[in-house]
């Protein structure tokens, strides 16, 4: 019997499926160890021995390991089939160095799709666990360490920011430099004007675009009015226009275009994405098979394998028609692709997404369809459009009117982008040179010019790429982190910089201006790619790294500022020092600015718990009664809570006096009131309603079943 392991428990039943009953096959469920916390400065690295790091067993993963050990033990060999990334890679290695494994001998099973064929072929074909893969993640995870550990306690010390990061300290930046420009935009006035004609029986919207030869820029209510004055009451045909054009398909999808797409088209945020994928690659029960829909969703290739290509033609082929057939596209790598994986697409063509679509949920099926459309949509014929421009003038004004109709469509058979419209006229409308047609609708309107939208998950995820900062598996958890930091707020999708995150990304910006630069950081993505190709040494990276950065860091930490609190107005009533607003673990609250000497905290009524009197005592101590909302639910409960505690329902105000009549148990044998059931310390009993001016109690006579 043979042992395999892989990262997620999803793909066991598949994997041993394929496999057979020679095999075992289980799950380490993710990365079974990091970097320990001790040692100096917590980093888990002595930096004196080359930076040799120290490692123990994640907290929750011991059982795993043990599980592992057992079963390995028990298997005549072990096999690893982690994911085919650096972090997969990592985790085989790591496997292997905990379950005493030969990192030389031990065999590793690649695949990309877990399909039957894929899975046959990392059978036949075994590989050897990639040490220059494992050093480049080992690299990157030290410096990651080192920059994070320092920074976090700088910041925290220093402004109680919560953390700093290589790559989430530049991503931060970028976000909040834009967040300066919209708040700096100053709005410029400008003037359209909207002019229709009727034209074969229906009117036509028409755009100017010259007045005297000469580019239209209006900037004021009179030169718009002027403009608008002038234009007479019939148009002339001047010259028509036709021209074909040809639209190309997109290529197949990377991690971040598939997040961009799923953003703009569905609305997925981009952690949203990936768990989505992520089902869809480790597997889905269709017809009563556990398959994988997809390839692998963590690439920054849009290269389709030549297997996948063969097939996909066929099909189109057979789907669609022959002059539907298109060509594979060659793409430009840039220097930070790595290529190591193919684009993500379907693993059968076969498999429509109609085919599977009572097997997915609603996320995984408009996800998995927007896949293989687009993949297909890659290989397939341009669509092919006929475009008529009408030019109409009058009084030396310009106007035009486009036209546009699709005569092949092409990828369009399958797959529509999001800014395409239907354009399948018949026929054009027949204008005819010299021709003229009245105008029968002329306006003008005042708009000012917007400032740049915030930006979105998707258009964060586009500027980390297009800067080289972060890889595919850490996009969607680099927004995460900011969020769960509180740098950022996350509306939807839609990304604004707190007053935390802007103290943070200029505090950072001003000390350490390497780590926030994006060049920095990308750069040293191209280190750790490096490593990966062999061509560099890890020693000599961690060397040329933390040496300067931890003497700037020592300079640093003896000249940044502290924070400077906002006082609220009032004095600490234990030392007389101002109360000031500082940021805490739970948010905002109000305590002594002579802190660490006085840790005065002012406790503050919660926000979400309004208290209103009802007009009424409370029946058990005579204090008011309050009603109060907390959390969304309402109740009454005594104003001297919590010395009382007594409650009672908020049905009781709409009831009114049939609720307390039906309260009622008997009248008080001392006064004109009567008695109603309580409850106290020691359970419930019958206490008078005008209590406390009457303390008469009885104790409750429990009846005997006859």
């Amino acid at each position: 019997m043979k042992l395999v392991i892989v990262e997620s428990p999803a793909k066991c039943i598949t994997i041993k499926r394929y496999l057979g009953d020679n095999y075992v096959v289980k799950a380490s469920f993710g990365h079974i160890r990091d970097l320990a916390t001790s040692g100096k400065d917590g980093l888990g690295v002595d930096i004196e021995k080359d930076f040799l790091p120290r490692y123990v067993i994640n907290k929750g993963k011991q059982h795993v390991v043990n599980d592992l050990k057992a079963t390995a033990r028990e298997c005549s060999e072990v096999i690893l089939a982690t994911d085919p990334d650096r972090e997969g890679e990592a985790i085989a290695w790591h496997l292997a160095q905990v379950l005493d494994l030969d990192v030389n001998t031990t065999k590793r099973f690649v695949f990309h799709e877990i399909t039957r064929d894929s899975i046959n072929e990392a059978v036949t074909n075994p590989q050897k666990i990639d040490k220059n893969l494992v050093s480049s993640q080992e690299t990157r995870r030290i410096i990651d360490r080192i920059i994070g550990f320092k920074l976090s306690s700088l910041l925290y010390k220093k402004i109680r920011a919560r953390s700093g990061g290589r790559v989430q300290s530049a991503t931060l930046k970028l976000i909040k430099d834009h967040d300066d420009e919209i708040a700096q935009f100053v709005p410029e006035e400008y003037w359209t004007i909207s002019t229709k004609i009727s034209a074969f029986d229906k009117p036509f919207s028409l755009n100017i675009i010259s007045d005297h030869d000469k580019e239209i820029r209006l900037t004021n209510s009179e030169q718009a009015h002027d403009l608008l004055s002038r234009i007479p009451e019939n148009l002339v045909v001047q010259k028509i226009e036709k021209k074909i054009k040809f639209v190309e398909s997109k290529e197949p999808f990377t991690t971040s275009t598939l997040q961009q797409e799923a953003f703009s088209r569905l609305n997925f945020k981009t952690k949203k994405t990936l768990l989505v994928a992520q089902q869809l690659y480790e597997g889905i029960e269709v017809a009563g098979e556990h398959v994988g829909l997809i390839t692998y969703m963590r690439t920054d290739s849009t290269r389709l394998s030549p297997t996948y290509i063969e097939r996909a033609k066929a099909y189109i082929v057979e789907r669609f028609g022959k002059n539907y057939l298109g060509r594979v596209k060659k793409t430009k790598q840039s220097s930070a692709m790595q290529d190591a994986h193919e684009a993500i697409r379907p693993t059968s063509n076969h498999r429509t997404p109609e085919s599977v679509k009572k097997y997915l949920t609603k996320d995984q099926f408009n996800l998995y369809r927007l896949i293989y459309s687009r993949t297909l949509a890659s290989l397939m014929q341009n669509k092919k459009d006929e475009q008529m421009t009408i030019f109409l003038s009058g009084e030396e004004i310009m106007f035009k009117i486009d036209f546009t109709r699709t005569l092949f469509k092409g990828y369009e058979a399958i797959y529509k982008y999001e800014d395409d419209q239907d354009n399948y006229l018949d026929h054009f409308p027949d204008f005819v040179l010299g021709e003229s047609f009245p105008v029968v609708e002329k306006d003008t309107e005042q708009k000012f010019t917007q400032a740049p939208a915030h930006y979105s998950e998707a258009k964060i995820v586009k500027l980390m790429e297009e800067v080289g900062i972060g890889r595919p598996s850490t996009y969607a958890s680099t927004i995460d982190t900011l969020r769960k930091r509180k740098y950022v707020e996350n509306d939807k999708g839609i990304l604004i910089t707190t007053k935390k995150g802007k103290l943070t990304a200029t505090v950072l910006n001003k000390y350490f201006p390497e780590i926030v630069d994006v060049k920095y950081t990308a750069i040293m993505e191209e280190k750790l790619d490096n490593i990966e190709e062999g061509n560099q040494s890890r020693s000599n990276i961690l060397n040329e790294f933390y040496y300067p950065f931890i003497e700037h860091f020592n300079k640093v930490s003896q000249v940044m500022y502290k924070e400077s609190f906002e006082e609220t107005g009032e004095d600490c009533p234990k030392c007389g020092s101002p109360l000031v607003i500082k940021e805490g673990r739970n948010g905002p609250f109000v305590g002594c600015s002579n802190f660490p000497k006085c840790k005065y905290v002012k406790k503050e009524e919660n926000k979400n718990s309004k208290a209103t009197p009802i007009g009424e005592k409370c029946p058990e101590c005579g204090g008011e009664l309050l009603l109060r909302d907390k959390n969304g639910s309402s109740f009454i409960s005594c104003s001297n809570f919590p010395k009382c505690r007594y409650t009672r329902n908020v049905s009781s105000l709409t009831e009114g006096a049939k609720s307390e009549t039906e309260k009622r148990i008997k009248s008080c044998p001392e006064c004109d009131g009567y008695l109603i059931k309580k409850k106290g310390r020691y359970g419930y009993f019958l206490g008078c309603i005008n209590y406390p001016k009457c303390n008469h109690m009885e104790k409750i006579i429990k009846r005997k079943r006859k």
